[in-house]
């Protein structure tokens, strides 16, 4: 009998599947751990998660799991969720795309009172301040080489948006 095929998943989906990997998650606990492990360079809503779990089900890709505390529920990634996401991990290859509305809003600052755009760049810095202060503090302690590698990339990128920033003229 040959090897299971693994069914294609779209880079939302492969993104649960891969926190999945650590163990089983409520779809509250998926949307703090995405947060918190690719929040800086692949955002994922909530809204996302919560449409994503059952299609993810409804391909057999994870499965419920425990009933948790106020109707949770966790969801188990399964043998063909793991061979999906496999599949996507190993398949991807070409650039990607950036898709940032900062530097979208930055693009058309132009556009902007002089008010507008002082508090666009403002909040804009001590928000990519902050993010460069965490990143730096999550870089320097990540012992795992693949992870360390996407920190440094998150202080680089981080860096770059303070840059761009600071190059958007204020008046």
């Amino acid at each position: 009998m040959p090897p299971a095929r693994a069914t294609p998943v779209n880079s939302t989906a492969a993104a649960l599947l891969g926190l999945l990997h650590t163990g089983p998650m409520t779809g509250g606990q998926l949307v703090a751990a995405a947060g918190e492990q690719f929040g800086t360079f692949f955002s994922v809503t909530r809204s996302q998660i919560y449409r994503e779990l059952p299609a993810l089900a409804d391909a057999g890709l994870v499965r419920p799991g425990k009933q948790g505390p106020r109707g949770s529920q966790q969801y188990v990634i399964t043998a063909a969720g793991k061979r999906s996401f496999k599949a996507w991990v190993a398949g991807g290859s070409g650039a990607d795309t950036l898709r940032s509305p900062l530097v979208l809003r930055l693009l058309h600052a132009g556009s902007l009172t002089p008010k507008q755009r002082a508090d666009l760049l403002g909040g804009s810095r001590a928000e990519y301040a902050s993010r460069l202060e965490a990143a730096r503090a999550a870089a320097r302690t990540e012992p795992d080489p693949y992870r360390k590698a996407v920190a440094d990339f998150t202080v680089a990128h981080t860096r770059a948006m303070l840059k761009l920033v600071d190059a958007i003229p204020a008046d």
